[in-house]
């Protein structure tokens, strides 16, 4: 009995440290689509990015916002043609978890505690 819980306690202390490999730099570049909610609406969003600059798409607006990477799974946005003040704040997103062709991210504006998240899909490379 001694032994079973010995071995019951050892897996779990080894499965509760463990962390999948998030390999965020394959999401550095490349063109992506994000949907949402909008006032109960399934809503699109495309957007392509490279290394500096991300292109959005949505509803047929499109923005460019500067990327500034902090690390290989963080960065900053800011848009560079805000159309008014809630715009001009940068947004700070955190990449989370990674799978082959998708991403789940964290993101909120930048020093506001509150974060929403968020799942992107990789359309291409």
């Amino acid at each position: 009995m001694k032994k079973l819980l010995l071995c019951l306690f050892i897996f779990s202390l080894l499965s509760s440290c463990y962390s999948p490999e998030k390999k965020c730099k394959e999401f550095h570049t490349g063109s992506f689509k994000f949907e949402s909610y909008l006032n109960g609406e399934l809503v699109t969003s495309t957007f392509t990015r490279n290394d500096t600059l991300e292109v959005d798409t949505f509803q047929g607006s499109v923005d460019t916002s500067s990327v500034r990477w902090i690390n290989d799974c963080e960065y900053i946005i800011k848009n560079l043609h805000p159309k008014n003040i809630a715009e001009r704040k940068p947004l700070h997103i955190k990449i989370l978890t990674t799978k082959k062709d998708s991403y789940t991210f964290e993101y909120g504006l930048v020093g506001d505690p509150k974060k929403k998240k968020g799942t992107v899909t990789k359309i291409e490379n």
